[in-house]
């Protein structure tokens, strides 16, 4: 079989295109295969697909998969056809799309990388630079969630997560019921969940049916979804209601060691010992909370900490017990708990709510911790952009098959 042949099969080539030649340069490590079509061929119109003839012809060169260890290029006379109704038009190659200077194999590869790798260092695997990376990313995203159809959710939850490091944040907007991203936007006001209703309309999405939506306890977050999702009823769910009580122990506990001497020898350096549940705790961890909870210390934090565990008995038990624990916190004499007390009991319809819908924004803890991962793996994005490109990438289920080929996966 002649080389051309067998890159003429790899390639998957139909009429009218052929391969006519390869050749490889082991100076440069470089493949170049060239793909041409028959003189006097007829192609079809990009618009309607009427067989035109061809008006001119441009070369144009395409950076394809690797052969071997070596890169492969391939190039083709691209002719601009005369339509007798649509003018003249470029026509479509097969193997790439318009304006890229990328295979459509290759770009399917970058895209099964981009997911687990840093871009920079996929751009040094393939000899790219990475903004070259960034647009086949960009556009494929772009183009996938144009296509996405949201017209079937009914659920979503919506949380905020560091763009970088200060106060720059992103809300993210999760179908609870196919477990997907939704909408990502810079910020996280009430203007996110407008902007996240406006999207779902253009997804085929109705603002209107969206029955429930978990949360945390943000007011920007209660205010936009009560402007924008007006049917929806909100469930602050149970990991963020905990939460608060955890950061009230927290609280409780700096502002005790900050007092100096022997409590601050008990409670230096013991932060997990009162976040970890009982059943989790390491022996270390059950003697500092057994050191700070004895009565006779009359420790805040050691209130604090039964505080909590109450909490946490009174949550599984119901309404009527969470209502009581609420006026227990209340009078504790400590301001972080009384606090979170007024917050829960400001929030209450909302807190309550999760016992009848059982509706939980816990995947959002699972999406931010993939999402803070690949931040990580790439110390950081230079824009918000990029970040959120990525999130779509590693949570929204994009369909990219429309464009890549299939056997490329």
């Amino acid at each position: 079989m002649r080389d051309t042949e067998l890159f003429q099969m790899a390639l998957a080539l139909v009429s009218p295109w052929k391969v006519m030649a390869s050749a490889f340069d082991p100076a440069q490590r470089r493949l170049e295969i060239s793909i041409d079509f028959p003189a006097g061929e007829r192609l079809p119109c990009p618009t309607c697909g009427a067989a035109c003839r061809v008006h001119d012809t441009e070369s144009k060169t395409w950076r394809h998969l690797d052969f071997f260890q070596h890169q492969a290029y391939l190039t083709a006379r691209v002719p601009r056809i005369d339509c007798p109704e649509h003018g003249v038009h470029q026509v479509l190659v097969p193997w790439a799309r318009p304006g890229s200077g990328f295979t459509l194999m290759f770009e399917g590869l970058i895209l099964a990388m981009a997911p687990h790798m840093a871009v920079k260092n996929i751009a040094k695997l393939v000899g790219e630079h990475d903004t070259r990376i960034w647009r086949i990313i960009r556009h494929h995203v772009k183009e996938a969630r144009a296509r996405s159809d949201h017209s079937a959710v009914r659920q979503m939850a919506f949380d905020e997560t560091a763009a970088r490091r200060g106060h720059d944040y992103v809300t993210v907007a999760v179908d609870l019921d196919s477990h997907r991203v939704l909408f990502a936007t810079p910020g996280k006001d009430s203007t996110c969940i407008a902007a996240a209703a406006t999207d779902l309309r253009q997804h085929g999405g109705d603002p209107a049916r969206i029955t429930s939506v978990a949360c945390d306890m943000s007011a920007a977050f209660t205010l936009g979804i009560k402007e924008s999702l007006t049917n929806a009823t909100i469930t602050y769910d149970r990991f963020h209601v905990t939460k608060l009580i955890i950061e009230a122990v927290q609280e409780t506990r700096r502002e005790e060691q900050r007092e100096g001497g022997w409590k601050m020898q008990l409670l230096k350096g013991k932060r997990w010992a009162f976040v970890t549940n009982e059943s989790n705790q390491t022996v270390k961890q059950e003697n500092a909370v057994a050191a700070v909870t004895l009565p006779m210390l009359h420790m805040k934090t050691g209130l604090a900490y039964r505080l909590k565990l109450a909490f946490q008995t009174a949550y599984a038990c119901g309404p009527d017990q969470l209502r009581k624990w609420c006026r227990w916190a209340s009078r504790s004499r400590l301001p972080a708990m009384i606090k979170a007390s007024k917050s829960i009991q400001e929030h209450w319809a909302g807190v309550i709510a999760w016992f009848e819908s059982d509706v939980t924004s816990a995947i959002m803890e699972g999406y931010n911790s993939l999402f803070q991962s690949a931040k990580s793996r790439a110390r950081g994005y230079r824009n918000v952009e990029y970040f959120i490109d990525m999130m779509y990438l590693i949570g929204a289920k994009l369909d990219f098959s429309a464009r890549i080929p299939t056997h490329t996966k």
